[in-house]
């Protein structure tokens, strides 16, 4: 038996089209790129079709260039392979914490979650409010908080108003502030975003990149995180940051 896997001949004439605009300097004709490839003419029209359906290619007058599909993947947000890499390292937590584990960025001064290791043992909460609206009132986005510089942290707390979730939400500026001076590289929240859970999180430093990794509970569990297991999750995903860059 063959070692070959099954190969799908269309996509791969397909992508050999692509390839074909793409070295081409100029607008290809279907008959060039037929002839090129050794397709039959009516065959290279039908991939031609598709391809400008779905945006890869574009017909002009006088042939075929790469379209805005093409193009917008080589604009990608250089993040997500980062967040690939980093994956490993959030489902370890999740295991060895029990827990749902979590990876937040900030960017443009946002904080955006961009990850979450769960499992049918370890549901993630109920994001019930979007993320960005709640930094203030989520672990990850405490520990975040606490890691910017003033001016920047101004900008944000400016922006965002200190909304009450629960009755435990810290919505005084002046209280809020003063308990991310102390949060000692590891941030925490107990029932402040939902009432029934909490969440501990570490900070990840990488070149270009600040984030946190966050591990949420029963709140009932609250007492029994890891923190070294936190910090040591951080650091990985911090190295894989670092090779993603």
């Amino acid at each position: 038996m063959s070692d070959v896997p099954t190969l799908i001949g269309s996509v791969r004439r397909a992508l050999h089209l692509l390839d074909a605009v793409g070295a081409s300097d100029r607008p290809a004709t279907a008959k060039v790129l037929a002839r090129a490839l050794g397709l039959p003419l009516p065959t290279t029209y039908h991939l031609l079709r598709t391809l400008v359906h779905e945006d890869y290619l574009r017909k002009l007058d006088d042939g075929y260039v790469l379209g805005d599909r093409v193009d917008a993947l080589g604009r990608r947000d250089p993040r997500l392979a980062a967040v690939t890499r980093a994956r490993p390292a959030l489902a370890a937590l999740r295991d060895e914490l029990r827990g749902a584990a979590y990876l937040s960025l900030y960017n443009e001064g946002e904080i955006e979650l961009v990850d979450v290791a769960d499992g049918p043992r370890t549901p993630r909460v109920d994001l019930w409010v979007g993320v960005h609206e709640a930094g203030h009132a989520t672990a990850f986005g405490k520990c975040i908080l606490a890691c910017l510089d003033r001016p920047r942290r101004d900008d944000y707390l400016s922006r965002h108003r200190l909304v009450d979730l629960t009755p435990h939400t810290v919505t005084d500026r002046r209280l809020f502030e003063q308990r991310l001076s102390t949060t000692g590289g590891v941030a925490a929240e107990r029932e402040e975003y939902l009432l029934g859970t909490a969440c501990v999180a570490a900070p990840v430093h990488a070149p270009g990149m600040l984030g946190a990794v966050a591990i949420s509970m029963p709140a009932r569990r609250y007492a029994s995180v890891g923190t070294d297991a936190l910090k040591r999750a951080a650091d990985r995903v911090a190295r894989a940051l670092v090779l993603s860059a």
